[in-house]
């Protein structure tokens, strides 16, 4: 009898005890799940990663097992496991994590289908990783002190001898470098050395940029350098850490007015990889970036077409300078703030 080349494929397999996984195709659902499923290291927030996982359960059948951890913990510890980490995926809040990853090359290529649902701004441009969330730098300030004529036009003016003991952030944070780390790009080494320079006698330093904002409510300092969606969540519930604080958007390209990309890549190592790129390429897709629409993290959509929470200020309106995720310099970014004193 003369077999097809399916049918030989499928007898193969029988006669070896392969099981041969179909390739993701369009539709997440079509991957034929393992029986261990994925594992996702992941620095994103617990809650909205955990949705994206259970959503993606139900719609695939795979099964997401998720750790988590920091973006800069979680980053080393791929980069020292190499390719016997375990992880299948990695998530992380801010782009640096994922741009030291890549740099070890232990990403694999991501499908050309999960690409093609992200714009160009929000994925760098090796292809190795992409956006999954953004999030915007804001000045969070105390509205009951200060008039929007008092404002920092940029970031660069907290750097002025009037800031000084007048504005705080959370420098041993991911977020805080991230922002530090796309000054540097923008800007160069002499202008954010001079900048950290003048931070280290300006600020006040706190754990957490919730905590620097519920600094700035109390009334301990005037404003902070934070993310966006501290004060959307605190709103979203009791509103009582954020009573007091308004948002400050620097706009004009300026580099307070960085938009952070989090990020989304498989393991080249990745045991399965079939369900592992079906995994990001539906977070990217309409269920992933509409949980990021109706759900509590109040992060930016960046999937093409997709709607952010409407209580957010739009992604175009926030004039963001460009910046090339693949680029940010987490290890630079360190030693200048260790230079400065400020870690």
């Amino acid at each position: 009898m003369k077999l097809s080349l399916p049918q030989l494929a499928s007898a193969i397999a029988l006669a070896t005890g392969l099981i041969v996984a179909p390739l993701a195709a369009a539709n997440a659902g079509t991957v034929t799940p393992s029986a261990d499923g994925i594992v996702v290291y992941n620095a994103q927030h617990e809650s909205l990663t955990q949705a994206w996982a259970d959503a993606f359960t139900a719609e695939t059948g795979i099964k997401v097992t998720v750790r988590n951890g920091g973006d800069t913990e979680l980053g080393n510890q791929i980069v020292a496991e190499g390719k016997a980490s375990p992880a299948d995926v990695f998530l992380t809040e801010n782009s640096p994590a994922m741009a030291l990853v890549d740099k070890a090359g232990l990403f694999a290529p991501l499908d050309a289908g999960t690409l093609a649902q992200v714009p160009a701004q929000f994925r760098p441009s090796s292809g190795k990783w992409t956006g999954v969330a953004a999030r915007s730098t804001v000045f969070a300030y105390d509205k009951t002190k200060l008039d929007e004529s008092d404002l920092p036009a940029s970031l660069l003016d907290l750097a002025s001898p009037g800031w000084k003991g007048r504005w705080a952030a959370s420098p041993g944070g991911a977020d805080f470098q991230a922002i530090v780390a796309a000054l540097l790009q923008l800007k160069g080494e002499k202008v954010t050395a001079g900048w950290l320079k003048a931070m280290k006698e300006n600020f006040t330093a706190y754990k957490g940029n919730s905590t620097a904002m519920k600094a700035v409510n109390a009334g301990q300092i005037e404003g902070a350098v934070i993310y966006h969606y501290y004060w959307f969540g605190d709103q979203a519930k009791t509103g009582e850490n954020s009573k007091n604080v308004a948002l400050h958007y620097f706009r004009h390209q300026d580099p307070g007015a960085f938009v952070s990309i989090s990020g989304g890549g498989v393991l080249a190592s990745s045991k399965h990889p079939a369900e592992a790129q079906a995994f990001i390429k539906w977070i990217t897709g309409k269920g992933g970036q509409e949980i990021l629409k109706t759900g509590n993290s109040f992060e930016y959509a960046v999937g093409t077409g997709a709607a952010s929470n409407p209580k957010l200020v739009p992604l175009a309106d926030l004039q963001a300078p460009k910046v090339e995720p693949s680029l940010l310099d987490s290890k630079k970014v360190t030693d200048l703030m260790t230079d400065a004193g400020i870690l």
